[in-house]
């Protein structure tokens, strides 16, 4: 079944909605009541008081508030995305689905309308940056990130990745708009899955999706029956930006930025596009030989790095290293030696070497280098 003609088994037709109204407490003219649903497991609806959302981010997808819970004091992030009646509320289904220290929490959700649209709102864990944010920052002031930042985050986002694929669940849309931080700490959490789908093997995905930049090859060679691998590569576009402190992999058009990329890996093959996509289209590619890695940036990165990029941006989807041997690579040492501290001299994150059993069943002989006593 094509993935555009596809509707999830909790079709959002509108019988099968509660819809929540959002009104202001009478007696408070800031603060406001929701009936919601935990974001755990299916549970009864619950009366949710917080204070008047405030804006702080919108898109073609909808918008983000942030408020803050009155029975916790917490400050969340409240999503709100506006649905067809058929379309397949995926994105809900898989966030009720994972939990995970390095992936965005969902508290609650509820549904209402503004006159005939239906608008989904997920309550979710607030974290106040993203590694797009902060990039920006740096770039600004023409400073480098701290190579310790570097690996605490790189690895969090490995993790988060080992997760959701053991999972089946590919996020198709990894850039750094959608890595949630708080720099203070070091914390990583992965947002967004307005693109997630659990991939089911021979049925039809869209090729077009993920932002161009952070894009897989096999994308941008038109395939639809792509792995979880089009995120590893997403995520060494991302590791790659943080060492070369810009995007690694820029164009205007899919043309280009298989040139672009064809710069550090060579012209691939017949038989590596054939691996990529068997019906690809044909392109006019320029003949141009490999590079090492190591001779790719402007100026000198450490082996251990340029060896680990290495392993992740690879034309063949399947050769790419797997999250979790990535992150076992000794690019990641120094964060398993007990004296590292974050630059300033706090602590690492709290659950940098915590992983769940079903993490650790993707390779369980691997748990003595993955999870730290």
């Amino acid at each position: 079944m094509d993935e555009s003609q596809s509707v999830s088994q909790a079709s959002m037709a509108s019988a099968s909605l509660t819809f929540s109204v959002v009104k202001p407490v009478a007696e408070e003219e800031e603060v406001y009541s929701v009936q919601v649903f935990p974001g755990y497991e299916d549970e009864a609806s619950v009366l949710l008081k917080f204070t008047e959302p405030k804006l702080i981010d919108t898109g073609t997808f909808g918008s983000v508030s942030v408020t803050t819970l009155l029975h916790s004091n917490e400050v969340v992030a409240i999503k709100t995305v506006y649905l067809e009646n058929k379309v397949s509320n995926r994105e809900l289904e898989i966030m009720k689905t994972v939990r995970h220290c390095n992936i965005i929490e969902l508290k609650y959700y509820f549904f209402d309308k503004d006159q005939d649209k239906i608008k989904m709102n997920l309550v979710l864990e607030y974290l106040p940056q993203t590694l797009y944010k902060i990039l920006k920052h740096y770039q600004r002031y023409r400073m480098k990130l701290h190579p310790t930042y570097i690996k605490v985050f790189i690895y969090q986002l490995l993790k988060a990745l080992n997760y959701l694929h053991s999972l089946g669940i590919c996020h198709r849309d990894i850039k750094p708009q959608n890595l949630l931080l708080n720099y203070a700490t070091g914390e990583l959490k992965l947002c967004d899955f307005g693109s997630a789908k659990k991939l089911v093997e021979g049925e039809r995905n869209i090729a077009y999706i993920c932002s161009r930049y952070y894009r897989a090859p096999e994308l941008l060679f038109g395939s639809i029956n792509y792995t979880t691998k089009i995120d590893v590569w997403s995520a060494g576009c991302i590791f790659a930006e943080l060492l070369f402190d810009r995007v690694f992999f820029s164009a205007s058009s899919t043309l280009e930025m298989l040139v672009e990329i064809i710069k550090v890996l060579g012209t691939p093959t017949e038989g590596q596009i054939h691996k990529m996509n068997p019906k690809a289209p044909k392109f006019d590619l320029p003949v141009v030989r490999p590079r090492k890695m190591s001779l790719t940036f402007k100026y000198s990165v450490p082996a251990d790095a340029a060896d680990l990029l290495s392993k992740i941006l690879v034309w063949e989807p399947e050769m790419r290293i797997a999250p979790i041997y990535a992150c076992c690579h000794p690019f990641f040492d120094q964060l398993r030696d007990p004296t590292t501290k974050l630059p300033d001299g706090s602590s690492l994150p709290p659950k940098l070497f915590h992983m769940t059993d079903q993490e650790i069943a993707v390779q369980p002989d691997l748990r003595s280098i993955l999870v730290l006593q």
